[in-house]
């Protein structure tokens, strides 16, 4: 075991900094996500999924990073990257929509200028109506019409149309959980 630790001496010292330095930007990062969603009136559930997915970026670049200094053969993890892209490949392309809703979820999260309880109207020939945001997910965005009915819109749809803000919290979110 001795002999393994002199052996691997800078090895194991670039992956002590490494688990260091992602301690320390995963921290700042969940520090600055809360921060912003805090300053923005966000959603708690809405903050711990985008933490989620800064969390996951980080670990990826960790594992990476790992790899490039344990001095893994390239040919070896280049074969095993190609095939697992391959197979990661056709499933994205299958799935694209859904990770499109993710991104647009995560954009939404910092730059959407509208909070639940508003009242929109997305600029859509196919939805003319006005509704109230009821919550926002990682995916869609469900809007109650006037009429009561419960509406799931996507992601990607609501930052590629207009969006018209109507009138600010019309319902609070207390106000539209007691609704359903």
């Amino acid at each position: 075991m001795k002999e393994f630790f002199l052996q691997h001496q800078s090895e194991l010292l670039a992956t002590f900094i490494c688990l260091v330095a992602f301690t320390i930007l995963r921290s700042l990062s969940v520090k600055t996500i809360k921060k912003v969603g805090r300053i923005s009136d966000i959603n708690h559930v809405r903050t711990r999924l985008v933490i989620k997915y800064v969390t996951f970026g980080l670990f990826v670049v960790l594992l990476v990073l790992l790899i490039l200094i344990w001095g893994v053969n390239f040919k070896e993890v280049g074969l095993l990257l190609s095939s697992v892209f391959a197979v990661i490949g056709v499933a994205l392309f299958a799935t694209w929509s859904i990770l499109s809703n993710i991104t647009a979820g995560i954009i939404l999260f910092f730059y959407f200028p509208f909070k639940i309880g508003d009242r929109i109207r997305i600029q859509d020939k196919d939805f003319p109506e006005e509704a109230i945001i009821f919550d926002i997910k990682a995916f869609h965005i469900n809007l109650i019409k006037d009429n009561g009915e419960l509406l799931t819109y996507p992601n990607n749809l609501l930052l590629q149309k207009g969006v018209v803000l109507i009138q600010k919290q019309v319902a609070t979110e207390d106000d539209l959980e007691q609704m359903f």
